[in-house]
């Protein structure tokens, strides 16, 4: 396989990823800000920040608010429409590994979502970022399901696991953020919170079944963080990684940052973590999941160094 294929699948993996995350991500703080008194004041920065994209919108050209930047910017590379044009190109230039099916079931999402992006930035209580969440669901099932699992298929394995733990991670820091505000109004909110995160992540009817406790933050971070069964922590996650870099050639730089990654998750007792500390520790998360993005690119992805992953 040539890197430059291997590329585009990895990258298409990591843009459908990063759309359905963005959608979720909608959902869950707009969730918030319904539920939680008008006293707080949270405002749609608190994600653009999480997101680092806080930058990019003060410094935009044009008279967009935050949500409309996140969602369907076409000056915000990194814009859910964005990301999604990002994906459709990768899996149109791949489509003789990528199924027929997953490529139209894209295609399809990125011609419905250019006019009704721009509609659910009015309301994000609307109902498409569900519609969004659940034609990914489709796509990922298409590609597990009729995609071979050979090389190819561990690229969009890569893609897909590095950015799903990302963004695990980020709702984790955005639940921390909002609790380390400070406010007298959100003091006896904690509750809501973790419950708002537990469902942008599909977690919560997991968490119930498996953890058999209440919700409180320290227990939702370690569920989060350390499940080894549920497919969106951070620790399943890894361990896909693991996976998929085993099955590839020359994969011991990567498999190395891998392993310190697990060893970062497994060293630290996450439930005596308060919220700076948690916020802290999802830092160094993101950039051990840098590190791993670099070696794969390092190792597999760039042309200078490699021509073909067998």
């Amino acid at each position: 396989m040539l890197s430059r294929v291997a590329e585009r699948l990895y990258w298409m993996a990591r843009y459908l990823e990063r759309v359905e995350n963005t959608a979720r991500l909608v959902g869950v703080f707009g969730e918030l800000q319904l539920d939680l008194p008008e006293e707080t004041g949270l405002d749609w920065s608190l994600p653009l920040t999480m997101l680092g994209q806080k930058e990019a919108f003060k410094s935009a050209s044009g008279d967009e608010d935050e949500l409309h930047f996140l969602l369907s910017s076409q000056d915000n590379p990194a814009s859910l429409l964005n990301a999604l044009r990002s994906a459709r190109e990768n899996a149109r230039t791949t489509r003789d590994l990528v199924p027929t099916e997953a490529w139209r079931t894209i295609n399809e999402l990125y011609l419905g979502s250019r006019k009704r992006l721009k509609e659910m930035a009015n309301r994000p209580s609307s109902g498409y970022g569900a519609d969004i969440i659940d034609r990914c669901h489709t796509i990922t099932g298409i590609l597990d399901g009729t995609m071979s699992h050979g090389a190819a298929f561990q690229f969009v394995r890569l893609g897909r696991s590095l950015e799903r733990a990302d963004m695990t991670s980020r709702m984790i820091e955005v639940a921390a953020a909002i609790m380390m505000t400070g406010r007298e109004e959100l003091r006896h909110q904690d509750n809501s919170v973790w419950r708002a995160i537990l469902r942008a992540l599909s977690a919560y009817q997991a968490y119930r079944q498996y953890m058999r406790r209440r919700i409180e933050g320290p227990q939702v971070v370690a569920f989060l963080l350390l499940d080894e069964l549920f497919p969106r922590a951070v620790m399943h996650c890894v361990q896909v990684l693991d996976e998929a870099a085993s099955q590839l050639p020359r994969n011991k730089a990567t498999r190395k940052e891998i392993t310190a990654l697990k060893a970062r998750l497994e060293s630290v007792d996450v439930e005596g973590l308060d919220h700076p500390s948690v916020k802290r520790y999802v830092d160094d998360l993101q950039r051990d999941f840098a590190s791993i993005g670099l070696a794969v690119f390092e190792t597999w992805l760039n042309p200078m160094r490699i021509t073909q992953v067998r």
